[in-house]
């Protein structure tokens, strides 16, 4: 493999607000319902008895995911067709549409969710990492709508040089699953 790309989650930086997702949606031409980007909300804490009153650590922040184009993706292992497969030349994690028989057997072996059905066509979909713009030298949508910088992308070594090496946050599966190609910056609680 050439290289390996990647995206950075900065959860501390995310906001919810969602333009990553609905440039993602506009950029693939997506109908409600169907995402290739999602935003998960982390949310928790209690009051606790302090002094004569309360205190809290209460908590919530936001994490914007899409396919990590895992080292080892179970969506390609549950592909009977050979649809669903890893370029060797850049990672990215695609659907071969004339290969793909829609079963969606790589939704469901998929611990993100990230393989979406495409009703119209009857076949499987999901983020490319944006590799026409890749091609061209340009920023997967997702991450240039992003108004606060929460997320950035690359090859995922330049990206753990640069940020660690954290992959996963409360409400995402261990990591140890699929051995995702992204890196987080937690939010502190």
């Amino acid at each position: 493999m050439s290289v390996q790309y990647g995206f950075f989650i900065n959860q501390s930086r995310c906001s919810g607000c969602h333009a990553c997702q609905v440039a993602c949606c506009d950029k693939n031409d997506l109908e409600e319902g169907r995402l290739f980007r999602r935003i998960y909300e982390a949310e928790g804490g209690e009051f606790l008895p302090f002094n004569n009153g309360y205190q809290h650590n209460a908590f919530s922040f936001f994490t914007s995911i899409s396919c990590n184009h895992c080292d080892e993706p179970k969506c390609t292992q549950a592909c009977p067709s050979g649809a669903m497969h890893k370029d060797p030349e850049t990672g990215i994690v695609s659907v071969n549409q004339n290969r793909c028989i829609g079963c969606k057997y790589c939704t469901w072996a998929c611990p993100y969710g990230a393989p979406q059905y495409n009703k119209e066509l009857g076949k499987m979909s999901k983020c490319d990492f944006c590799k026409d713009l890749l091609e061209k030298g340009e920023t997967p949508v997702c991450v240039a709508a992003c108004p606060y910088e929460a997320l950035d992308f690359g090859p995922i070594e330049e990206l753990r040089a640069k940020y660690g090496t954290l992959a996963e946050t409360l409400n995402l599966p261990s990591a140890s699953e699929t051995h995702p190609n992204i890196v987080i910056k937690p939010h502190q609680r």
